[in-house]
Protein backbone atom coordinates (compact mmCIF):
# COMPACT_ATOMS: atom_id res chain seq x y z
CA UNK A 1 0.00 0.00 0.00
CA UNK A 2 2.46 2.27 0.27
CA UNK A 3 3.92 2.09 -2.96
CA UNK A 4 0.35 2.73 -4.43
CA UNK A 5 0.64 5.89 -1.66
CA UNK A 6 3.77 7.29 -2.86
CA UNK A 7 2.78 6.76 -6.99
CA UNK A 8 -0.52 8.74 -6.19
CA UNK A 9 1.16 11.25 -3.81
CA UNK A 10 3.89 11.82 -7.32
CA UNK A 11 1.17 12.22 -9.80
CA UNK A 12 -0.67 14.78 -7.37
CA UNK A 13 2.44 16.49 -7.76
CA UNK A 14 2.40 16.29 -11.54
CA UNK A 15 -0.79 17.11 -12.56
CA UNK A 16 -0.86 20.21 -9.64
CA UNK A 17 2.56 21.39 -11.50
CA UNK A 18 0.92 20.71 -14.71
CA UNK A 19 -1.82 23.27 -14.21
CA UNK A 20 0.89 25.72 -13.18
CA UNK A 21 3.12 25.15 -16.09
CA UNK A 22 0.21 25.70 -18.85
CA UNK A 23 -0.99 29.16 -19.13
CA UNK A 24 -4.01 28.50 -21.07
CA UNK A 25 -6.09 29.69 -17.90
CA UNK A 26 -9.40 27.13 -18.88
CA UNK A 27 -6.60 23.93 -19.11
CA UNK A 28 -4.87 25.12 -16.13
CA UNK A 29 -8.07 25.64 -14.21
CA UNK A 30 -9.24 21.77 -14.86
CA UNK A 31 -5.74 20.31 -14.30
CA UNK A 32 -6.23 21.91 -10.87
CA UNK A 33 -9.47 20.65 -10.21
CA UNK A 34 -7.65 17.40 -11.13
CA UNK A 35 -5.14 17.69 -8.60
CA UNK A 36 -7.13 18.23 -5.53
CA UNK A 37 -8.97 14.83 -6.50
CA UNK A 38 -5.73 13.29 -6.85
CA UNK A 39 -5.02 14.60 -3.48
CA UNK A 40 -8.30 13.16 -1.90
CA UNK A 41 -7.31 9.95 -3.39
CA UNK A 42 -4.11 10.04 -1.15
CA UNK A 43 -6.15 10.85 1.87
CA UNK A 44 -8.40 7.82 0.98
CA UNK A 45 -5.48 5.90 0.48
CA UNK A 46 -3.69 6.70 3.66
CA UNK A 47 -6.55 5.80 5.53
CA UNK A 48 -7.08 2.98 4.15
CA UNK A 49 -3.70 1.64 5.15
CA UNK A 50 -4.34 2.90 8.89
CA UNK A 51 -7.12 0.37 9.17
CA UNK A 52 -4.83 -1.98 7.70
CA UNK A 53 -2.58 -1.71 10.31
CA UNK A 54 0.13 -0.34 8.08
CA UNK A 55 1.99 3.01 7.46
CA UNK A 56 2.63 5.16 4.58
CA UNK A 57 5.41 7.72 4.24
CA UNK A 58 6.29 10.86 2.10
CA UNK A 59 8.89 9.49 -0.10
CA UNK A 60 9.09 10.21 -3.47
CA UNK A 61 11.12 9.37 -7.02
CA UNK A 62 10.08 11.86 -9.47
CA UNK A 63 10.86 14.80 -11.76
CA UNK A 64 9.17 17.55 -12.97
CA UNK A 65 7.79 17.37 -16.13
CA UNK A 66 9.85 20.03 -17.60
CA UNK A 67 8.51 20.40 -21.31
CA UNK A 68 7.96 23.09 -24.27
CA UNK A 69 4.83 22.64 -25.27
CA UNK A 70 1.51 21.91 -23.72
CA UNK A 71 1.07 18.41 -25.63
CA UNK A 72 4.46 17.34 -24.38
CA UNK A 73 2.92 18.18 -20.76
CA UNK A 74 -0.51 16.38 -21.28
CA UNK A 75 1.49 13.58 -23.11
CA UNK A 76 3.87 12.88 -20.06
CA UNK A 77 0.98 13.13 -18.00
CA UNK A 78 -1.03 10.65 -19.72
CA UNK A 79 1.65 8.08 -19.51
CA UNK A 80 2.29 8.50 -15.72
CA UNK A 81 -1.82 8.34 -15.11
CA UNK A 82 -1.72 4.56 -17.47
CA UNK A 83 1.47 3.62 -15.44
CA UNK A 84 -0.64 3.81 -12.55
CA UNK A 85 -3.02 1.32 -12.81
CA UNK A 86 -1.30 -1.45 -11.77
CA UNK A 87 -1.07 -0.24 -8.31
CA UNK A 88 -4.92 0.31 -7.78
CA UNK A 89 -6.28 -1.73 -4.80
CA UNK A 90 -8.65 -4.24 -5.69
CA UNK A 91 -11.57 -2.78 -3.71
CA UNK A 92 -14.22 -0.04 -3.70
CA UNK A 93 -11.65 2.57 -3.56
CA UNK A 94 -9.75 1.36 -6.41
CA UNK A 95 -12.47 1.47 -8.70
CA UNK A 96 -13.02 4.95 -7.85
CA UNK A 97 -9.41 5.91 -8.64
CA UNK A 98 -9.79 3.94 -11.96
CA UNK A 99 -12.65 5.83 -12.94
CA UNK A 100 -11.97 8.96 -12.23
CA UNK A 101 -8.21 8.54 -13.64
CA UNK A 102 -10.55 7.47 -16.78
CA UNK A 103 -12.01 10.52 -16.88
CA UNK A 104 -8.71 12.92 -16.80
CA UNK A 105 -7.10 10.70 -19.42
CA UNK A 106 -10.77 11.31 -21.39
CA UNK A 107 -10.44 15.42 -20.76
CA UNK A 108 -6.65 15.09 -22.04
CA UNK A 109 -7.38 13.58 -25.31
CA UNK A 110 -9.89 15.95 -25.60
CA UNK A 111 -6.98 18.61 -25.30
CA UNK A 112 -5.06 17.16 -27.70
CA UNK A 113 -7.74 16.93 -30.07
CA UNK A 114 -7.18 20.66 -30.77
CA UNK A 115 -3.99 21.56 -32.21
CA UNK A 116 -5.10 25.33 -30.98
CA UNK A 117 -4.10 24.02 -27.14
CA UNK A 118 -0.84 23.91 -27.85
CA UNK A 119 0.84 26.67 -26.39
CA UNK A 120 4.54 27.13 -25.26
CA UNK A 121 5.64 26.55 -22.33
CA UNK A 122 7.21 29.70 -20.52
CA UNK A 123 7.52 28.17 -17.02
CA UNK A 124 11.03 26.50 -16.80
CA UNK A 125 12.69 29.56 -18.97
CA UNK A 126 14.70 31.54 -16.25
CA UNK A 127 13.82 34.62 -17.41
CA UNK A 128 12.65 35.74 -14.21
CA UNK A 129 10.35 38.87 -15.79
CA UNK A 130 7.16 39.83 -13.99
CA UNK A 131 4.52 39.85 -16.89
CA UNK A 132 5.18 43.41 -18.72
CA UNK A 133 6.07 44.97 -15.35
CA UNK A 134 9.64 46.47 -15.34
CA UNK A 135 10.58 45.58 -11.74
CA UNK A 136 13.78 46.13 -10.21
CA UNK A 137 16.41 43.11 -10.09
CA UNK A 138 16.76 43.17 -6.54
CA UNK A 139 12.64 43.33 -6.43
CA UNK A 140 12.66 40.09 -8.96
CA UNK A 141 15.73 38.97 -6.23
CA UNK A 142 13.70 39.40 -3.28
CA UNK A 143 10.92 37.85 -5.05
CA UNK A 144 12.26 34.75 -6.43
CA UNK A 145 13.63 33.80 -2.92
CA UNK A 146 10.44 34.57 -1.30
CA UNK A 147 8.75 32.00 -3.66
CA UNK A 148 11.49 29.25 -3.03
CA UNK A 149 10.84 29.22 0.71
CA UNK A 150 7.08 29.79 0.60
CA UNK A 151 6.13 27.28 -1.90
CA UNK A 152 8.74 24.60 -0.07
CA UNK A 153 6.75 25.79 3.06
CA UNK A 154 3.44 25.36 1.83
CA UNK A 155 3.79 22.04 0.37
CA UNK A 156 5.48 20.52 3.57
CA UNK A 157 2.30 21.97 5.75
CA UNK A 158 -0.11 19.98 3.87
CA UNK A 159 1.53 16.72 4.50
CA UNK A 160 2.21 17.76 8.35
CA UNK A 161 -0.85 18.74 8.80
CA UNK A 162 -2.47 15.54 6.61
CA UNK A 163 -0.43 13.10 8.11
CA UNK A 164 -1.38 14.24 11.86
CA UNK A 165 -5.02 14.78 10.98
CA UNK A 166 -5.31 11.33 9.75
CA UNK A 167 -3.89 9.85 13.06
CA UNK A 168 -6.02 12.11 15.62
CA UNK A 169 -9.72 11.34 16.76
CA UNK A 170 -9.99 14.58 18.28
CA UNK A 171 -13.04 16.29 16.30
CA UNK A 172 -11.66 20.04 16.74
CA UNK A 173 -7.72 19.25 16.32
CA UNK A 174 -9.12 17.36 13.01
CA UNK A 175 -11.12 20.27 11.62
CA UNK A 176 -8.41 22.87 12.21
CA UNK A 177 -5.83 20.55 10.98
CA UNK A 178 -8.23 20.54 7.84
CA UNK A 179 -8.53 24.88 7.43
CA UNK A 180 -4.86 24.56 7.31
CA UNK A 181 -4.44 21.99 4.73
CA UNK A 182 -7.23 24.18 2.98
CA UNK A 183 -5.16 27.54 3.53
CA UNK A 184 -2.18 25.95 2.78
CA UNK A 185 -3.49 24.55 -0.83
CA UNK A 186 -4.04 28.00 -2.00
CA UNK A 187 -0.60 29.39 -1.17
CA UNK A 188 0.74 26.66 -2.74
CA UNK A 189 -1.23 27.65 -6.15
CA UNK A 190 -0.74 31.00 -5.65
CA UNK A 191 2.70 30.83 -5.11
CA UNK A 192 3.45 27.85 -7.95
CA UNK A 193 1.66 30.42 -10.49
CA UNK A 194 3.86 33.21 -9.98
CA UNK A 195 6.62 30.97 -10.07
CA UNK A 196 5.64 29.98 -13.61
CA UNK A 197 5.09 33.57 -14.90
CA UNK A 198 8.72 34.24 -13.48
CA UNK A 199 10.38 31.23 -15.41
CA UNK A 200 11.77 29.50 -12.06
CA UNK A 201 8.82 27.21 -12.05
CA UNK A 202 10.55 23.82 -9.87
CA UNK A 203 9.55 21.46 -7.01
CA UNK A 204 9.76 21.63 -3.89
CA UNK A 205 12.13 19.79 -1.93
CA UNK A 206 11.12 16.10 -0.37
CA UNK A 207 10.45 15.44 3.33
CA UNK A 208 12.63 13.88 5.94
CA UNK A 209 10.16 11.58 7.97
CA UNK A 210 11.83 13.75 11.17
CA UNK A 211 10.03 16.39 9.27
CA UNK A 212 6.16 14.85 9.55
CA UNK A 213 6.10 12.35 12.04
CA UNK A 214 5.61 14.95 15.25
CA UNK A 215 5.62 13.51 18.35
CA UNK A 216 5.58 16.84 20.54
CA UNK A 217 2.49 19.10 19.27
CA UNK A 218 3.10 21.67 21.52
CA UNK A 219 6.84 22.05 20.63
CA UNK A 220 5.47 21.94 17.14
CA UNK A 221 2.83 24.76 16.87
CA UNK A 222 4.86 26.51 19.17
CA UNK A 223 7.51 26.58 16.29
CA UNK A 224 4.75 27.17 13.79
CA UNK A 225 3.49 30.34 15.38
CA UNK A 226 7.31 31.75 15.18
CA UNK A 227 7.16 30.66 11.64
CA UNK A 228 4.38 31.92 10.59
CA UNK A 229 5.21 35.08 12.58
CA UNK A 230 8.56 35.18 10.00
CA UNK A 231 6.16 34.81 7.26
CA UNK A 232 4.53 37.66 8.40
CA UNK A 233 7.40 39.88 8.51
CA UNK A 234 8.93 38.49 5.03
CA UNK A 235 5.52 39.56 3.19
CA UNK A 236 5.86 42.95 5.08
CA UNK A 237 8.85 43.24 3.57
CA UNK A 238 7.89 42.19 0.50
CA UNK A 239 5.09 44.50 0.09
CA UNK A 240 6.58 47.22 1.36
CA UNK A 241 10.14 46.46 -1.36
CA UNK A 242 8.37 45.76 -4.62
CA UNK A 243 6.53 48.66 -6.31
CA UNK A 244 3.95 47.10 -7.82
CA UNK A 245 0.86 47.65 -6.53
CA UNK A 246 -1.42 44.51 -7.21
CA UNK A 247 1.46 42.44 -6.11
CA UNK A 248 1.58 45.03 -2.95
CA UNK A 249 -2.26 43.83 -1.87
CA UNK A 250 -1.18 40.13 -2.75
CA UNK A 251 1.17 40.04 -0.30
CA UNK A 252 -0.85 42.77 2.24
CA UNK A 253 -3.47 39.62 1.87
CA UNK A 254 -1.62 36.59 2.46
CA UNK A 255 0.00 38.49 5.52
CA UNK A 256 -3.52 38.99 7.47
CA UNK A 257 -4.32 35.59 6.35
CA UNK A 258 -1.29 34.24 8.29
CA UNK A 259 -2.60 35.98 11.32
CA UNK A 260 -5.80 33.39 10.99
CA UNK A 261 -3.33 30.91 10.88
CA UNK A 262 -2.20 31.62 14.06
CA UNK A 263 -5.21 31.69 15.93
CA UNK A 264 -5.93 28.49 14.90
CA UNK A 265 -2.48 27.16 15.84
CA UNK A 266 -3.38 28.90 19.07
CA UNK A 267 -6.72 27.49 19.77
CA UNK A 268 -5.19 24.04 19.16
CA UNK A 269 -2.27 24.94 21.95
Amino acid sequence: MNKTYQKKHELWLSILFASFAINDETIKSRLYDFSQIAFRHMKWLGEQTLENGENYNYDRNMVLLKRNTVFEIIEALQDEIKAFHSFYPNNVLGERIKTDDIYLLEYLSEVLAKEENNGKITAFNMKRKWEDRDLEQAQIDALTLFLFDESYKEYELILIYAYMQARTKNILRFNVFQDLVDESHFHLKSFGNMMAKLGILALPRELHEMTYVVKDLDKFLVDGIAEEEAAKVMCKELSDAIKDEELSKFFDFINYQENYHIELMKKLL
